[in-house]
């Protein structure tokens, strides 16, 4: 039990998943607040977008916003044209694509160091290519649904896509491929891009930006998958921490005790079932920051069963559902999947530990939100509320989706 006194006083928490810290301001939330109340907001986009009617207020229209309203239909609804050209299937539940404009692409012009000498140049001005195969995965058939809108059971397709997705790029010399289920995907088939990448990529970042504040340029419900040959950044400052906790604690795994200590104290816990704990960490930064976290050592989604698979889902369902009742607006994050590398030593396959990260902007209502900025940005990243109020919170948001008492 954390003393009450940090609740009221200024503090910094140690990130143990990243090797960071964060400072906690929980007395500024007792400044008076003046701005924008809102009222809960409907739903009013169409089951199946057809047509393009302006879904997006923000002022920077990027490119897909822009090709939508000049092609007049969502580029991802069921028989819908994309836009290079192709006619999406008539699918009923998922349906996963190459990125019609990818981050990184698995062709490119070869590129080296211009000077290789050891002067400043090569010191100081360091490049290195990357390659890479991305993806865009619908989460649902339906336009205007979202994670928050589906059962568990409609979501654990979606987490069968991420694996299949995960199976299909694993390296032939990975330890987890001893555990993953052969992915067969016939020619013909909605997920025929699963093929195989012509070469061997070293990470699958699995993730989702829900809401225009998140830079997401179509409401229709989906995620994307960008795999590279380099690392990022992030987690393999996760990776790094993860290993170094294991060398030091004789193999034990650091969000393993971290889930057990979180389980027992229960003061962050905003969900929990057999195979999963949601919560506001520790060390959260945004405002309304969630992890979801396997319990038992997983080390990527290869090494869930059916029943975990479920458990998970429900766990997603839980969190984004909580979000959308916090303000009674469609809750805007980014989320993202952390495991295992697809090509790694044993030892980092062996230190990864399966876990979702949610980062919600959203501090005071559904138009008010936390930036980094300042301070943030030059020395460390600040917090008011307390995980602990946080968590609070997004408990007492449980229940049926607000928008279905709006109907």
């Amino acid at each position: 039990m954390p003393k009450p006194i940090l609740d009221d006083i200024s503090h910094r928490r140690f990130n143990s998943l990243r090797g960071s810290w964060v400072l906690v301001s929980p007395h500024r939330t007792k400044r008076p607040w003046q701005g924008q109340q809102e009222a809960a907001s409907k739903t009013t986009l169409p089951d199946y977008d057809p047509s393009v009617s302006n879904p997006f207020s923000y002022i920077q229209i990027n490119v897909f916003a822009i090709h939508l309203l000049n092609n007049h239909q969502c580029y991802l609804c069921p028989g819908n044209k994309r836009a290079q050209g192709d006619i999406n299937p008539k699918y009923e539940k998922t349906f996963a694509f190459v990125n019609d404009y990818s981050a990184v692409k698995e062709e490119q012009d070869e590129y080296s160091p211009e000077n290789k000498d050891e002067g400043l140049s090569s010191r100081l001005l360091c490049a290195e290519p990357v390659t890479g195969k991305c993806y865009v995965i619908t989460f649902s058939a339906s336009h205007n649904l979202t994670l928050a809108d589906l059962t568990p059971a409609e979501i654990v397709p979606i987490i069968q896509t991420w694996t299949k997705l995960y199976t299909a790029h694993l390296s032939p010399k990975s330890s987890l491929v001893q555990v993953a289920s052969a992915t067969t995907i016939a020619p013909h088939s909605h997920e025929e891009s699963f093929a195989a990448p012509n070469a061997q990529y070293r990470y699958m970042q699995i993730f989702e930006n829900k809401g225009a504040a998140m830079g997401c340029s179509n409401p229709h419900p989906h995620g994307q998958v960008w795999t590279t040959t380099s690392l990022p950044e992030e987690p393999s400052l996760e990776l790094e921490q993860l290993q170094n906790y294991r060398r030091e604690h004789g193999g034990a795994n650091l969000l393993e005790d971290y889930a057990t200590l979180e389980a027992a104290k229960q003061e962050r816990v905003v969900f929990e079932n057999g195979s999963f704990l949601a919560l506001c960490p520790w060390w959260a930064v945004w405002p309304f920051e969630v992890m979801i976290v396997s319990k038992q050592h997983k080390r990527a989604l290869v090494d869930f069963d059916d029943k975990e698979r479920e458990d998970l889902a429900e766990a997603i369902a839980e969190v984004t559902r909580r979000y959308d009742n916090l303000f009674e607006t469609q809750f805007p994050y980014s989320m993202g999947l952390h495991q295992a590398p697809l090509d790694g030593t044993k030892e980092e396959i062996e230190a990864s530990h399966f876990h979702m990260h949610f980062y919600p902007p959203l501090l005071r209502s559904a138009t008010v939100r936390k930036f980094l900025v300042g301070y943030e940005m030059m020395a460390e990243p600040q917090r008011d509320i307390t995980p602990e109020q946080a968590a609070t919170r997004l408990r007492n948001c449980a229940g049926e989706l607000y928008r279905k008492k709006l109907q």
